[in-house]
This record gives C-alpha cells, sequence and structure tokens, in this order.
C-alpha cells in the first residue's frame, strides 16, 4: 500500500510540473498567445487586436516556421520586447513575491479564522458551564 502511493505521488508531481511539459513540447500559436502580453495594451496577446500584436504574432509565427520550442520563443520574445511581455513573472529574485504573497496571506487568514474559531467555541464552552443566574424575586424587588 505504502509503495503505491508513493508511486502514485511521484508519478502526480511529474506530470504536474510545468518544466517537464514545456521543455520540449512542440510549440504552437495559440499556447504561446496564452502566456504572452501585448507590450503596447498590457493585455493577452491572444485578447489584443492592435497592430504590434499582429507584428508579434508573426514574429512567433517566425520562430515557430523555424523549429523553436516554446521557451525559446519565450527567451526571444524577452529579449526582443523586455521582460514585461510574460504574462506570469519568472519564479525568481522580486518577482517570486507575486507567488509567495498570496500563499502567505492567505496562510496568515487562515491562521487568523482558526483561532478565533477556537477562542469562539471556548467562549460558548464557558457560557455554558456557567449557571443561569436567578431573576429577581417580588420580595428581592422590594
Amino acid at each position: 500500500m505504502r509503495k503505491a502511493l508513493s508511486a502514485l505521488v511521484v508519478i502526480v508531481l511529474v506530470a504536474a510540473s510545468p518544466v517537464a511539459a514545456s521543455a520540449d513540447s512542440p510549440a504552437s500559436l495559440p499556447k504561446i498567445e496564452d502566456e504572452v502580453m501585448c507590450p503596447i495594451c498590457g493585455t493577452l496577446l491572444g485578447l489584443s487586436a492592435s497592430p504590434q500584436a499582429d507584428r508579434e504574432r508573426v514574429f512567433i509565427r517566425k520562430l515557430i516556421a523555424e523549429g523553436r520550442t516554446e521557451q525559446q520563443i519565450k527567451d526571444a520574445l524577452v529579449a526582443q520586447y523586455g521582460e514585461a511581455v510574460l504574462a506570469l513573472p519568472e519564479g525568481r529574485g522580486f518577482n517570486l513575491s507575486a507567488y509567495l504573497v498570496p500563499i502567505i496571506a492567505f496562510l496568515i487568514a487562515a491562521g487568523a479564522l482558526g483561532l478565533a474559531v477556537v477562542r469562539w467555541r471556548r467562549q460558548g464552552r464557558a457560557d455554558a458551564a456557567e449557571p443561569a443566574a436567578e431573576a429577581p424575586t417580588e420580595a428581592d424587588a422590594e
């Protein structure tokens, strides 16, 4: 059972690895359009209709015809237009914060929520354990 589980985990990790999937995959214009931006519009290349986007598509088609891989095409686009052309920032340096900040914020929020639930439940138990105060009788009112 343990070996099967370990094998399953390894298979899932290898299959989900974007580096392994994109390293030798054949390049296609629709896939690259979803991963790069138009430098003029600031939108995904697949959604842009500007003349610059058309020139960028021609450039990508030329590189695909030369037989370049997706990574080589992205590298050529970065060399041509700068790093802002990538839809997803590289996972290094300052750009790493684009990936880490949301994860850290989620973990902090989940921890705060968990702490609030624990305190809320303890408060509910403490209130249930205390005897209810007796209502004042008519004799006490006089």
